[in-house]
């Protein structure tokens, strides 16, 4: 399961869990995640198959910092301009990502215009499970999901442009029983100032909740609020896609390590069913 870790925007402390005897450790992929293994051996009695793991986690309301532009994109981010299985950079991606910036000479220029044509294009899709899956040019043509399929489309945009960008998978941290709460949001790189957040997502998730036209002065306030803030109600628990965990799964690369994640008999089972995989993630203030 994803086990959230101290970063640039949150503090983690107190990591606990108890896994009643089977074998369990926590470990790290090689993309810095960490994660809590636990492994049941084929005699164990169904019934003690059961695992906790808790933390303390301290995030605070992060505001858009001065988005100064200056030098440029340094050498090393070419991790985050590569494509992945969902997120694909190239064909109809970059030809819509040239599109989009072609009046627009600065990376801030260019990731304003990829941004604002997000939540002007997709929309929300309630029928989405879970938190969708990113593929982005299926979602080209639909024009419609949940967080992680409307900011893997910037990602993807930005990415097409040129511009270094990743996405945080998380939970929100907003009510006592969070264990449907996850959500996916995401940053792109300003020479100059770092990196950057952005929820187009929430904006379009906020339209949709309130029957907000898209042109309203609640929208564009959060349109304007979620280009560089972002609420503390959250907490990073992965990044990155097509991961391969620590020690390895039997399975194919996970586009995102968003849910816990189980095998029997090296074969996966599937996180969205309650039926075979039960889970519930829970929230306290202290």
């Amino acid at each position: 399961m994803p086990v959230a870790q101290t970063n640039e925007e949150q503090t983690v402390e107190d990591v606990k869990y108890d896994a009643a005897g089977a074998k369990a450790s926590l470990e790290k992929d090689k993309e810095g995640n960490q994660m809590l293994y636990v492994e049941w051996d084929e005699n164990a009695d169904p019934a003690t198959r059961k695992v906790t793991c808790s933390f303390a986690a301290t995030r605070s309301e992060v505001l858009r910092p001065e988005l100064k532009e200056s030098g440029t994109i340094p050498e090393d981010m070419d991790e985050y301009l590569k494509s992945s299985k969902m997120v694909v950079t190239d064909g109809n991606m970059k030809k819509l990502a040239d599109e989009i910036t072609k009046d627009k000479n600065t990376v801030l220029e260019k990731s304003r215009a990829i941004y604002d044509w997000v939540i002007a294009n997709m929309n929300r899709d309630e029928s989405v499970i879970g938190c969708g899956i990113g593929d982005v040019e299926k979602l080209l043509v639909t024009k419609g999901g949940k967080c992680t399929d409307i900011n893997s489309v910037f990602i993807g945009l930005c990415r097409a442009a040129g511009i270094p960008a990743r996405e945080m998978f998380g939970v929100r941290m907003n009510d006592d029983d969070i264990t449907k709460n996850q959500h996916c949001w995401s940053q792109f790189y300003l020479p100059g100032t770092g990196w950057v957040n952005a929820d187009p997502a929430d904006v379009l998730k906020a339209a949709l909740k309130n029957n907000w036209d898209k042109d309203s002065k609640e929208t564009k306030d959060l349109q304007e609020y979620f280009w560089g803030s972002m609420d503390a109600q959250r907490v990073e628990l992965s990044r990155g896609r097509d991961l391969v965990l620590a020690p390895a799964q039997a399975g194919e690369p996970l586009n995102n390590f968003g849910y816990p994640y189980a095998e029997v008999d090296d074969k996966p089972i599937d996180y969205y069913e309650a039926s075979n995989f039960v889970y519930t993630i829970s929230f306290a203030k202290k």
